[in-house]
């Protein structure tokens, strides 16, 4: 039996660890995974249901997403269409002679949202929130990270090859000869290549900050001697563009090195092969089965969902707002809102009251903290509406699949674009109420809580208080930390980037946060090791949530603290694949679960009070290298 003295995490969780199974169509399982897992089958349920008889469903939105489901489900259909619903977009990449017959297509292509070299993205101006700005990124690596490109790493060599057969198979799926489908998986690959010299790794972009870099247009259009970015502007966006936000300026500085003349046989087809990869879930079985091998070895996956399963999941892509409102409405009751509510609250207050205590922050800078705790908005179980376009995503039943998906992409990117300029609303979602997670968005400098996290055993009514505290308290209390973190204390309580510290201030913060960095920097799992940059806003985050929520545990008229601290360990409770375990030690912003847990409790004075722990036990960490922050 394992001894909670010298690893709580396996003590609490031993039970479970020994008879959990990963299932075989998901690289892990656990607290988050296995809530999730019940909301799937729950859903898939439901929507099947509503498939079967649209004309009973009251909801106009819904019966889109029911009859989406219904083509989803089609796989005989999708089967005798094969490749064609793809045809025209692979026979227009084939037709590029030069750039300029690229340009010619080049708002459309935007629009569609296909594979180009960069990407446009309208979203809040991280320094004037109150609208929204045009931001240009870099297109994204085959690899995850920059990372598995060095000649070190292994497994990138590993997974480049099985991307490469993967393309190749796909290819002859719609028409390739093996000589040609061969070349181009090998054109493809050297493209991509050719990016990663100027791409930033997972560590470097785990500063947000560093992606607000304005550029005028005149600087933009420079950026390439190949591609127009003056058509773009022009036919994309109704306001003028005089200013981008670039996010990788490194990137676009060396943009006609990859982007050449020499290079467009290259670039074309990394743009057929990556076409290809991104449509084949959509079309027969032999294509989402052959277009899943690279996930699959990525993450360690034995096999892939059910069609079924996989409808669903293709239809929830697509409406998950909609879906998300649906479970929102009929599973998260008024009396758990209201309690939840009351929970958000009560750490606020802990926090305000931790700020007016704290010992290290100047008067000038707390003030500022607490105007920006009290500016924090709050969202807990579902929005009070969905975003507009929803309005406008409606089946065409007797289109195919692809071709619903290739208008609802349109139609979504088109009205992104449409937002340059505008004003931004703070009460839209970024994520759907039946989804298991929680998030603060720093630029809007608000937290949300949907429904589908707020049950056991992060959140219940059955459970005690300190349980529920030790569970979706720490997680509330760890997204109003996030606007403290090395990320959030950058901006201010309208989530402007603004820097409100005092010098001194700034610089004792960034001491503990290398304090955090360093008790995280070099920790052996999974065969691999923790990247405490890379991890340290979400741990000190960490650190905040569980601290606070302790404190507001002691608040409460009946307190079990071990409970409190029971609950912690058991929703960090997982079982992954170590394919999986490594693909997040790369690129995950988080520490392992494991880790999550015993790590941030050797920390807090109350659990060696609690559980007796004295020197000689493994949990124990010396008082002076316990790292405080919040």
């Amino acid at each position: 039996m394992a001894n909670l003295k010298d690893d709580f995490y396996e003590a609490m969780n031993e039970d479970w660890l020994q008879k959990a199974e990963i299932p075989a169509d998901k690289p892990a399982t656990g607290g988050f995974q296995e809530l999730d897992e019940g909301i799937e089958q729950l859903l898939m349920g439901e929507l099947k249901e509503m498939a079967s008889s649209e004309d009973k469903i009251p909801d106009k939105n819904l019966q889109e997403a029911a009859a989406f489901y219904r083509l989803a489900n089609d796989y005989d259909k999708r089967n005798a269409l094969k490749a064609a619903p793809i045809k025209d977009l692979l026979d227009r990449i084939q037709a590029i002679n030069s750039y300029e017959n690229l340009n010619q297509q080049l708002a459309s292509w935007l629009k569609e949202g296909l594979p180009l070299p960069f990407e446009f993205f309208v979203d809040a101006d991280m320094k004037n929130t109150q609208e929204h700005t045009l931001y240009l990124a870099p297109a994204s690596l085959i690899l995850p990270d920059k990372t598995y490109y060095e000649d070190e790493n292994q497994q990138g060599e590993k997974l480049l090859q099985v991307f490469f057969e993967m393309v190749v198979k796909l290819l002859k799926l719609t028409g390739c000869s093996q000589s040609e489908s061969e070349t181009i998986a090998e054109q493809a690959l050297a493209f991509d290549r050719s990016l990663v010299p100027y791409v930033r790794n997972a560590e470097e972009s785990a500063d947000f900050s560093k992606i607000y870099n304005p550029r005028d247009r005149k600087t933009v259009t420079a950026y390439s001697e190949q591609i127009d970015f003056e058509v773009a502007f022009k036919e994309l966006f109704d306001e003028p563009v005089e200013q981008v936000i670039v996010t990788e300026p490194y990137y676009f500085e060396h943009f006609n090195t990859f982007v050449s003349q020499g290079h467009l046989p290259l670039l074309k087809s990394w743009m057929y092969a990556l076409t290809v990869v991104s449509y084949a879930n959509y079309l027969s079985e032999e294509f989402r089965q052959t277009g899943s091998l690279y996930r699959r070895s990525l993450s360690g996956i034995s096999e892939l969902p059910s069609q079924e399963k996989a409808a669903f999941h293709l239809t929830l892509g697509q409406f998950d707002q909609i879906i998300g409102l649906y479970y929102g409405k009929k599973y998260f009751g008024t009396k758990a809102k209201q309690d939840v509510e009351h929970m958000v609250h009560s750490m606020i207050q802990v926090y305000k009251n931790r700020l007016k205590q704290n010992n290290w922050l100047g008067e000038a800078t707390k003030e500022k903290a607490i105007l920006k705790l009290d500016k924090i908005g709050i969202n807990v179980g579902y929005p009070d509406k969905i975003p507009a376009v929803y309005e406008k995503l409606v089946t065409n039943k007797e289109d195919s699949l692809v071709a619903n998906v290739r208008r609802f992409s349109q139609l979504k990117r088109v009205d992104n674009f449409k937002k340059f300029k505008q004003p931004v609303d703070r009460k839209e979602w970024e994520m759907a109420a039946s989804t298991v997670n929680a998030y603060y968005n720093g630029s809007l400098n608000i937290i949300v809580f949907p429904a589908a996290i707020l049950q056991a055993p992060f959140y219940s009514l059955e459970q005690s208080a300190s349980a529920n505290y030790g569970g979706i308290g720490a997680v509330i209390a760890h997204e109003i930390s996030h606007a403290f973190d090395n990320n959030g204390a950058k901006f201010d309580e309208y989530g402007n980037m603004n820097n409100w510290w005092t010098k001194e201030d700034l610089a004792h913060f960034e001491d503990l946060a290398q304090d955090m960095i360093d008790e995280f920097d070099g920790l052996e799992i999974a065969g691999g090791t923790v990247n405490g940059k890379l991890t340290v806003s979400e741990n000190i985050a960490d650190a905040g949530g569980l601290s606070c929520a302790l404190e507001a545990a002691k608040n409460e008229q009946e307190t079990d603290l071990e409970a409190f601290f029971s609950n912690w360990a058991k929703i960090w409770r997982t079982k992954a694949k170590e394919q999986y375990q490594q693909l997040l030690l790369a690129i995950d912003v988080h520490a392992p679960a494991k880790l999550r847990a015993n790590v941030q409790l050797q920390n807090l004075d109350d659990f060696f009070t609690v559980f007796d722990i004295h020197p000689t036990d493994q949990m124990y960490r010396k008082p002076e290298n316990r790292v405080r922050i919040w």
